[in-house]
């Protein structure tokens, strides 16, 4: 597996890959409803390769397939962070995710973790905010905001 910066010809494989694992890995955590609202989402990063370009986003590839995906902005908002329904638990988010907590140099990271997430997060120092709910289409989501402080 190696890590690179996102390209445009990427977009839809990452959509893909966002909705088979908000439906195939996050429906252990979350309801039918609040599964097909999250998922949903895909009709709008569809649309979103400007996004994913002026954000830092990292794809994780493995013989010519995306298995993973992540970004975060300029002040250490980390907003996706995605890892293939099929390749949950061989170190993909975990070096995805230390690419992009390289890029802060001081401050700290935030990020609002799903609650199948959110051990993930936990094991890497990051510490509960508050947990939260978003409204989708009329369905609530819980997430849970997390911070990490880093020093460099």
């Amino acid at each position: 597996m190696r890590l690179r910066r996102y390209r445009s010809d990427d977009l839809e494989e990452i959509v893909r890959l966002f909705y088979d694992t908000v439906n195939c890995v996050n429906i252990r955590d979350y309801t039918k409803d609040q599964v097909k609202v999250w998922s949903a989402g895909s009709k709008r990063l569809e649309k979103s390769d400007e996004w994913f370009m002026a954000m830092y986003t990292v794809v994780a590839v493995d013989e010519g397939i995306i298995v993973g995906y992540g970004n975060i902005d300029g002040s250490g908002y980390l907003d996706h962070l995605y890892v293939h329904k099929d390749r949950q638990g061989c170190g993909i988010g975990t070096a995805i995710c230390d690419r992009l907590e390289e890029t802060v140099t001081a401050g700290k990271i935030t990020v609002h973790a799903s609650v199948t997430a959110r051990l993930f997060f936990e094991r890497r120092d990051y510490k509960v905010v508050r947990e939260q709910q978003v409204w989708r289409d009329g369905v609530a989501l819980t997430n849970i905001l997390m911070e990490k402080v880093v020093e460099r």
